[in-house]
């Protein structure tokens, strides 16, 4: 197992996220029906358990890789991620927005992300090899 690894794609999902969330800060505010005060002051607890259920993945990420794929490099990272995303993560926060009836946008930004983290854990993880 390459910790090291894991530690980077954890690292660069978070970055992907600060990146990401600031690029949609408006639409996803409103697609969560959030107003600009209740994120004024963040709360740093989401972005630890986000962190901790990040590195998680990775850890998955590297523990399947090689068993579903046969090796460990960037094309296999890619596409056991997108695998992962499509059979499970994109499947359940769907299920999950419906029955909260929460608004299709926000879906699709928050699965636009957690593809975005599963892909950029996978390049990671695959090149380390």
């Amino acid at each position: 197992m390459n910790w090291l690894a894991i530690v980077l794609a954890t690292v660069a999902s978070m970055a992907l996220g600060a990146a990401w969330y600031m690029g949609l800060a408006k639409q996803w505010m409103a697609a969560a029906g959030m107003r600009k005060e209740d994120v004024e002051k963040p709360d740093p607890t989401p972005f630890i358990i986000s962190a901790l259920c990040q590195l998680v993945m990775a850890y998955f990420l590297a523990v399947l890789i090689p068993v579903l794929a046969g090796a460990t490099n960037v094309g296999n990272g890619l596409l056991i991620g997108f695998y992962m995303w499509l059979g499970f993560v994109i499947t359940s926060m769907i299920v999950n927005h419906r029955y909260q009836m929460k608004p299709w946008p926000l879906t699709l930004i928050d699965g636009g992300y957690m593809l975005g983290v599963l892909l950029v854990q996978g390049v990671v993880i695959g090149l380390f090899g």
